[in-house]
């Protein structure tokens, strides 16, 4: 199975009160988190973590945790570099396609992605649910998906009640000032 999550932050206390987060401190959040993770992913399973795992400390939570990992660079990840053996691979960006769906992963949210105007889907993280997603774009961090991991299932599921929007139109459905002028094939003014 195949699984995505972001922003554990583990060993973050600022995290609990900057997201409001249900825990009384770091031992119960650490724990709470690592359970859901390993309640759902098998050692088995593949898992994309988008982003901003630890703060300290990657490498115990890392022995702890089920899943051949694959690591979407984020914010707060620079010791997660010299980790390489815990990770298939670490990047700051990836584009695969899983069952014929085309799929781009980043840690942080973009407006448009490669093939935003062909139906791929876009998940990503950082924004702890203080950004509300975009055409077939979702938020997979542990804040707003009940501190655990969602899977590929749980995407399809999500996906499916995502609008078709494009990503150049706003919520209304008019197309913004700035991409009509592109699409009729105006180049930007640059000033210096």
């Amino acid at each position: 199975m195949i699984f995505f999550t972001a922003d554990t932050h583990f060993d973050h206390f600022n995290i609990i009160g900057y997201c409001q987060r249900p825990f009384s401190g770091l031992d119960e959040m650490n724990e709470a988190l690592i359970a859901g993770w390993n309640a759902a992913v098998g050692p088995d399973d593949t898992i994309y973590h988008l982003g901003d795992f630890a703060r300290r400390r990657p490498e115990y939570f890392l022995r702890r945790l089920n899943g051949r990992k694959h690591l979407i660079i984020g914010s707060h990840d620079e010791d997660l570099l010299r980790l390489g053996a815990y990770f298939v691979e670490q990047t700051p960006l990836k584009e695969t396609t899983i069952q014929g769906q085309r799929l781009v992963m980043c840690h942080y949210a973009m407006r448009v992605w490669a093939g935003s105007h062909h139906g791929s889907w876009l998940l990503y993280g950082h924004s702890h649910g203080n950004l509300p997603p975009v055409g077939k774009s979702w938020d997979v961090g542990v804040d707003v998906n009940n501190f655990r991991p969602l899977s590929w299932g749980d995407i399809k599921e999500i996906m499916a009640s995502r609008p078709d929007t494009d990503p150049a139109e706003d919520q209304s459905g008019e197309r913004t000032a700035q991409a009509g002028t592109r699409r009729q094939g105006a180049a930007p003014r640059l000033t210096r």
